[in-house]
């Protein structure tokens, strides 16, 4: 078999041949092309020792970065791409189930492909040698088989993190996961304890921007995962809802939300948490209906919770707990300063979100082909966006300076004269000129 090697890749295995020194372009790359995918990144293994690689790459005129010597690996920077180049090793003990304490380097490349996580990622290749497959992986990528080399309890245990790695990939390829592989997950899952939230975080999100992210979901939830990495949509499994809007339980509502969502890690993420909190506003009514009073707000703050603890940034957070709050709310579509106020709440580069949203979960309800009327307000609203109308205090032709040189003194009354002039715009947007505002502040005054 032949693969296709970018020109750049070959330059760096074409250095270490001509200074007899053996080279690979190993794991991930070698797994996509051979499912005839575009590589995302071109990783390169080598017998070369680090401190020889930027040696012998130095004077063949290519740039080197040390980026991880202790662990082997050399960056070659070659127009303006890197390319990551680890000799050959064999990982020490590992603690606290997360990474080596140090590494052995070797000659043999077996023995480096024996320390990795799956098979289908244990594969080398290069023009001389061929196929490098000791664990079979090919195999296992015809077969559409997650499998660990060697014993999977000890892979887990090492690092549990390829725990959720495993489920991404089978998620990603929609692979299924071999049963003894399997076993070890459930049994392993609370190492997941160990393991720091930035990189649960990594994980999940590669997760949620698969082609179908309900299928990793669901791998968590049937080998009981998610107790350990979002405890909050643990308790939505099997909720009956008990109401007539919806023909599924609360979690398999959320994976189908999330499956209707757009590919974007925030859209995405509010679909995942926007009924988080209805396990804990459920209600029964006389008649024996359900009812989720006030699941949105108190689901903002779970949202932001469980986004702090997985340590999201501060944009992403307060984005995605309005996209929550706003889920259930929808302005009355007569009145254009209602839709306005909803632009305003939900903020303006975030509301196509919020329509998105508000489509997906209406698809995953009992009556998925009634969405007229949130289309109908996302035609509004882009009428409003294209026409520039103003939205806010800050779209008013006159600001607090203005207030200021009229006399007033700064403090909460400027703040509310202002609040009632953008009132009165939101809803005749013609008065949002500045000889009619300062006019009718001179009137008010």
């Amino acid at each position: 078999m032949k693969i296709d090697i970018p020109v750049e890749v070959e330059m760096i295995l074409d250095v270490l041949n001509k200074n007899n020194y053996e080279g690979f372009i190993v794991g991930g790359c070698v797994r996509d092309t051979l499912l005839k995918h575009v590589p995302k990144d071109w990783d390169i293994t080598t017998n070369c020792l680090p401190e020889k690689i930027i040696k012998i790459f130095h004077e063949n005129n290519i740039k080197t970065i040390p980026t991880g010597l202790k662990h082997g690996t050399v960056t070659a920077v070659i127009d303006n791409n890197n390319y990551e180049i680890t000799t050959y090793r064999i990982d020490g003990e590992y603690k606290n189930n997360r990474r080596p304490e140090n590494v052995e380097f070797t000659d043999e490349i077996e023995k480096d492909l024996s320390r990795r996580d799956f098979t289908i990622n244990s594969m080398a290749y290069n023009r001389e040698y061929g196929l490098c497959d000791p664990f079979l992986g090919k195999q296992d990528l015809k077969r559409k088989i997650v499998k660990c080399v060697g014993n999977p309890l000890n892979r887990f245990e090492e690092d549990a993190l390829r725990i959720l790695r495993g489920v991404r990939f089978a998620t990603k390829l929609d692979f299924k996961l071999d049963e003894a592989t399997r076993y070890a997950m459930f049994d392993k899952g609370n190492l997941l304890l160990n393991i720091s939230y930035e990189r649960i975080r990594e994980e999940l999100c590669k997760i949620l921007l698969t082609d179908k992210p309900s299928l990793g979901f669901n791998i968590l939830k049937e080998l009981d995962l998610l107790k350990y990495i979002i405890p909050e949509l643990d308790k939505c499994v099997g909720l009956d809802q008990k109401n007539p809007y919806h023909d599924k339980d609360v979690f398999n509502h959320c994976m189908s939300a999330l499956d209707y969502t757009p590919c974007n890690i925030k859209t995405r993420l509010a679909a995942l948490f926007h009924d988080i909190a209805k396990p804990e506003c459920f209600s029964i009514d006389e008649k024996g209906i359900g009812h989720f009073y006030g699941h949105n707000i108190k689901g903002e703050k779970l949202t932001k919770n469980i986004l702090r603890r997985l340590k999201f940034d501060n944009k992403t957070i307060d984005e995605v707990s309005i996209l929550v709050k706003e889920h259930m709310n929808m302005p009355n579509l007569e009145n254009k300063k209602s839709i306005k106020k909803f632009i305003n709440r939900s903020k303006i580069d975030n509301v196509f979100d919020l329509i998105d949203l508000k489509i997906a979960d209406r698809k995953s309800s009992a009556n998925p082909n009634n969405i007229d009327t949130i289309l109908e307000l996302k035609d509004s609203i882009k009428e409003i966006i294209n026409k520039k109308e103003p939205l806010s205090v800050n779209d008013l032709t006159i600001n607090g300076n203005d207030l200021i040189e009229l006399g007033i003194k700064p403090g909460k009354k400027i703040g509310k004269i202002l609040n009632e002039l953008n009132e009165l715009v939101l809803e005749y947007p013609e008065f949002n000129t500045r000889r009619y505002l300062l006019d009718r502040v001179k009137k008010y005054m």
